[in-house]
């Protein structure tokens, strides 16, 4: 009798939930035991704001981990397999590697990487959009390859500036370091360098989306919508059993 492994969908997220899990636990502990004074900190030791921001980022990605499912059975949607893989790494990249283990800060350019990667991913999900409505039997649109791929240009576009905005108002509100106006010692950035990496995330947001438009668009105009296989569509309905 041969041993039936779980699919690499299902295993890959139990990874990144128990990942982030632990993390809950370990950086409550860390933030009750953190000094209460700045100055009490020894250089190298984190802040409690440190603490702060890894534990909204945890507890926030452990809400969204479930985001690909609740799509599916709520509005029937069937997510492909590879988006939902992508999806789980991006998040065990960005808020695991990134946060908890201070890959923002180890790895030279670990954020922009990351940006240009969720450029190309929404890229593709407005594509996804799109092939949802132009598949819908009550709107009856023929859209042209081009509005396709500005659409899916403006949608990827948009999710950027709306995190940077996101961004922005948890540092103001928690006082923490998302969008890396600080150094890693807390040092303030001060300048052009203050606003470097809102801008630069933002710039790559949009060239992620703008090469994954272009990539759309040519396929769409050559007739091989290979898109269509990584896209979200609804799930057929059961026939009705006589």
């Amino acid at each position: 009798m041969k041993l039936r492994l779980p699919p690499l969908r299902t295993l890959i997220f139990f990874l990144v939930l128990l990942s982030l899990l632990a993390s809950l636990i370990y950086l409550a502990v860390q933030l009750l035991l953190a000094p209460d004074s700045e100055a009490l900190v020894q250089e190298g030791e984190k802040q409690k704001s440190d603490y702060v921001l890894m534990l909204v980022q945890c507890g926030l990605g452990v809400v969204v981990l479930f985001l690909p499912s609740m799509l599916e059975h709520r509005l029937r949607l069937d997510v492909p397999d590879a988006i939902e893989i992508l999806y789980f790494l991006f998040l065990y990249a960005a808020i695991y590697l990134g946060e908890v283990r201070s890959f923002y800060y180890r790895i030279p350019n670990w954020d922009l990487i990351l940006h240009a990667f969720s450029g190309l991913m929404l890229g593709a999900l407005g594509f996804s959009v799109v092939n949802l409505l132009n598949r819908d039997r009550e709107v009856r649109v023929a859209l042209s390859p081009a509005f396709v791929a500005l659409f899916a240009f403006l949608f990827a576009s948009t999710v950027g500036v709306l995190w940077e905005i996101y961004e922005y108002c948890v540092d103001g509100l928690l006082q923490t370091n998302m969008q890396k106006f600080a150094l890693e010692s807390g040092a303030a950035l001060t300048g052009r360098e203050a606003l470097a990496d809102t801008m630069e995330d933002l710039i790559l947001d949009c060239a992620g989306a703008a090469l994954m438009s272009a990539a759309g668009y040519l396929s769409l105009k050559r007739g091989r919508p290979w898109l269509g296989k990584m896209a979200i569509s609804v799930k057929r309905e059961d026939p009705p059993k006589p």
